[in-house]
């Protein structure tokens, strides 16, 4: 298994884990259930993890796959570019559920305050990497995409054929 291999595996960790762990995280609040908000922490950790991983394995499945025809470079920088703002988001859902957890733990009164705080941060970068996610789906399921693009990669517009 290479660094490639490894990046699409851990990919989908940060999408499942960040709206998993928001089902998880409601179901909590709604339950009043403070192992449940563990739970749930504990899984938001795992996705900011996972999140890392994907960042940091990006680079190698970059220069997999540049080279082979048909792959559109700017495809790759627009999923790139968005994996940043995905990693932050998901490191900041780590670092909160940190607290959180900690908070729990405690049986601290901004418990509850914080759980809805973190849930909505679980939202968000579920958003965020979920596109992240798409966009990088995009450059090898072609069948996904709206748009064809060249064997240099530098048109995202659609050609029609006569």
């Amino acid at each position: 298994m290479n660094q490639t291999h490894l990046h699409l595996l851990i990919t989908h960790l940060p999408i499942f884990g960040s709206i998993l762990g928001g089902v998880v995280l409601t179901h909590a609040l709604w339950t009043k259930s403070n192992q449940t908000k563990i739970a749930a922490y504990i899984l938001f950790i795992i996705a900011a993890c996972g999140a890392g991983i994907a960042y940091l394995t990006g680079e190698a499945a970059e220069e997999t796959i540049e080279n082979i025809q048909g792959i559109s470079e700017k495809l790759i920088e627009k999923h790139e570019d968005f994996a940043m703002f995905a990693l932050v988001s998901l490191i900041i859902l780590g670092v909160a559920s940190i607290v959180g957890l900690f908070l729990t733990l405690k049986k601290s009164p901004l418990t509850r305050t914080i759980a809805f705080i973190i849930l909505f941060l679980s939202l968000t970068s579920f958003a965020l990497v979920a596109w992240t996610g798409y966009l990088g789906g995009q450059i090898r399921h072609t069948e996904i995409n709206n748009t064809t693009t060249s064997p240099q990669g530098d048109s995202g517009e659609n050609e029609e054929e006569d």
